[in-house]
């Protein structure tokens, strides 16, 4: 009898070895072709920046492509929806915000992607507030101004958003601040300030990253942000808590994920190669001239934090009785 079960165990662990061998042959031997990364924006954007600048480096330490998707469009529906069905072998990337992983549950009634069993996370990149901006022309330099022109126009005062997150920042504000606005929506915050720098819309909700060089350049100027301290890169613009409205308190995340299934090893891969570039002076140096904040976690923290904001996020949109079908 002992015998019988020693042979049963060893035919039982032989398998087990060998697809453990078989993990170990695959994740040394990856990247073996070109890559790509999808991300659902156009291009110009913070999303759109955070995966190019890593794709470049990628490309470079380990010699094959690795190109930008853009899938722009659907609130990054339709960009999660093609990650999501693509293969789980690592070469598939996707740069969800926090939108795609954390909001859309709470906004739609039927997605077609789960956003926590359909992706494997790779690591949280980076954070940022969002900011409420205004065109030059506009006589608004801070929260009670904007208030009072909103109130005086019956909400008939427009903002501009490119993503569901500073959407939801604009439609918390107007609960908070208790006045009416109309919301404008573009397919990524690039066409978004084009439109407010324009002055076709007077007012735009917008990550920091991306509306740090139009700040800076005076082509809009920044009001509040929407985190609970201020940015160190614009030190003089107060938080919505500071103006007056103290339950505002929002940031913004970009991160890496590949299609649930991936390889545990090549996952392990992924998340040393990309924190190491985020973490490298030179790319933080970048990415925080734009605004953002690099985080470079686990998969385990990058887990966890999207499931902790989707409670967060999700009473906020309760709240502020934000659904989209």
């Amino acid at each position: 009898m002992r015998t019988l079960l020693k042979l049963l165990v060893g035919a039982l662990a032989l398998p087990l070895a060998h697809s453990a061998a078989v993990a170990a042959s695959a994740a040394d031997s990856y990247p073996e072709r070109p890559i790509r990364i999808i991300v659902p924006f156009p291009p110009g954007g913070g999303t759109d920046t955070v995966a190019r600048v890593v794709a470049a480096k990628l490309t470079e330490h380990w010699k094959v492509p690795v190109t930008v998707d853009n899938r722009p469009g659907g609130n990054t529906v339709i960009a999660a929806d093609l990650a999501a069905r693509a293969a789980p072998d690592g070469y598939t990337l996707f740069l969800p915000i926090d939108a795609t992983l954390s909001m859309n549950q709470s906004l739609y009634a039927k997605l077609p992607y789960d956003p926590i069993q359909s992706f494997a996370p790779v690591t949280l990149a980076v954070t940022m507030p969002m900011v409420m901006a205004a065109h030059p022309s506009l006589p608004a330099r801070q929260v009670a101004d904007v208030v009072a022109l909103a109130k005086s126009r019956n909400g008939s005062l427009a903002y501009a958003h490119g993503a569901l997150p500073a959407q939801v920042a604009g439609e918390a504000f107007k609960a908070s601040a208790k006045v009416d606005m109309v919301a404008v929506p573009y397919k990524g915050s690039g066409p978004a300030m084009t439109d407010v720098v324009g002055g076709q819309v007077p007012v735009i909700f917008d990550a920091l990253g991306p509306a740090m060089s139009f700040v800076k350049a005076g082509k809009v100027r920044a009001i509040a942000v929407t985190s609970a301290k201020r940015s160190p890169q614009l030190p003089d613009v107060p938080t919505m808590a500071e103006s007056g409205l103290p339950g505002m308190d929002l940031v913004t995340w970009i991160g890496f994920v590949a299609p649930a299934g991936t390889d545990r090893a090549i996952v392990a891969k992924l998340n040393g190669e990309i924190t190491r570039i985020l973490r490298q002076p030179e790319t933080s140096e970048k990415l925080g001239a734009m605004g953002m904040d690099v985080v470079a976690s686990t998969p385990e923290q990058f887990g966890q934090a999207i499931r902790d904001d989707a409670v967060k996020l999700g009473g906020v949109i309760r709240a502020a009785g934000i659904k989209l079908d």
